[in-house]
């Protein structure tokens, strides 16, 4: 049986949308020097009226893609989500959220993607920055198979969108049938002992965490979260009435992120014990990601570790 080739969210983002945008004339690809990095190079070839390359000015980057929605157009903007979320900021809170325009905000590289590189190219704040402006959407794929559905309703949702995606190949979480609704988390494993709750491609992580406490006989409820703004409420206030306690995951710093989205509902419509596991508040080690995520404890030994502990007290 031939091995399936592991392709990076990115990869699979930039040709969903470049099939489309062979039919969608309205659809436009913005980008700041980063078309490598953000696997957008089909359109600068083949589809150039489409394409336009501002270098490395993030701010006018936004600030142009607002120009072009407020005529119509659906402006997709790609750069690496730890300058795109930081260096044009203002930018995105006024020309983009303020007006209410609709242009996708697409992040690439983000988390500790970068990981060599360090701190100055992780994004671990972003989310943080991105859930705390009005009108603004937040979704963060977790495999290939969700980035394509993805794709398709982001083209026809109206509204300022911010996408983070990763650098480096990922894990399939989904087959063929993926449940994908904006604002809907997904229910990955069923169980009452423990609910597990991550977002982006740390979901696999958490996935494979739930299978080790199955094989240890505890029963974990993991739910795919893949849109942590507007976050789905009911399934979070569902799960903390059935099972014991919650463990949020993501590759964010643990303040302002997922686990504190989380945090925020559990606290006023259900409270139960909770462990936010992330990036602490620091600066991060300098290595590749694995390196990183294993270190601070990302990993289904890792969950699985503070699930047993949290149990046995």
């Amino acid at each position: 049986m031939e091995q399936k080739v592991l392709l990076p969210c990115r990869r699979v983002f930039s040709d969903a949308l470049f099939e489309l945008a062979k039919e969608d004339k309205d659809i436009v690809v913005l980008t700041s020097d980063s078309r490598g990095s953000a696997s957008v190079e089909n359109f600068a070839k083949y589809l150039p009226e489409q394409f336009i390359e501002v270098g490395i000015a993030e701010q006018n980057l936004v600030s142009i893609a607002s120009g072009l929605a407020g005529c119509g157009k659906k402006p997709f903007v790609f750069s690496p989500a730890c300058f795109l979320s930081t260096r044009s900021l203002e930018q995105i809170k006024i020309d983009v959220a303020y007006t209410n325009r609709n242009v996708k905000l697409i992040g690439v590289s983000g988390g500790v993607s970068y990981g060599p590189l360090g701190s100055t190219h992780h994004a671990l704040e972003d989310i943080a920055f991105m859930r705390a402006i009005p009108n603004m959407t937040v979704i963060l794929p977790s495999d290939t198979n969700q980035t394509r559905v993805l794709v398709e309703k982001l083209v026809s949702y109206t509204g300022p969108v911010y996408v983070r995606m990763g650098r480096n190949p990922v894990e399939d979480v989904y087959q063929s049938e993926v449940p994908f609704e904006i604002g809907k988390g997904n229910i990955l494993l069923d169980g009452d002992d423990v609910t597990i709750i991550a977002t982006g491609e740390v979901v696999k992580t958490a996935y494979d965490a739930g299978i080790l406490l199955k094989e240890k006989g505890i029963y974990a409820r993991v739910i795919d979260m893949h849109t942590v703004k507007p976050i789905d409420e009911e399934i979070i206030v569902e799960s903390a009435k059935k099972t014991r306690f919650i463990i949020t995951v993501e590759e964010h710093n643990i303040k302002g992120g997922f686990g504190s989205a989380v945090a925020e509902v559990i606290a006023q419509k259900s409270p139960i014990k909770m462990v936010i596991l992330g990036i602490p508040d620091q600066f991060v080690i300098t290595g590749t990601q694995k390196e990183i995520l294993s270190y601070y404890g990302i990993t289904p030994e890792g969950i699985c570790d503070i699930a047993l502990k949290e149990l046995k007290g």
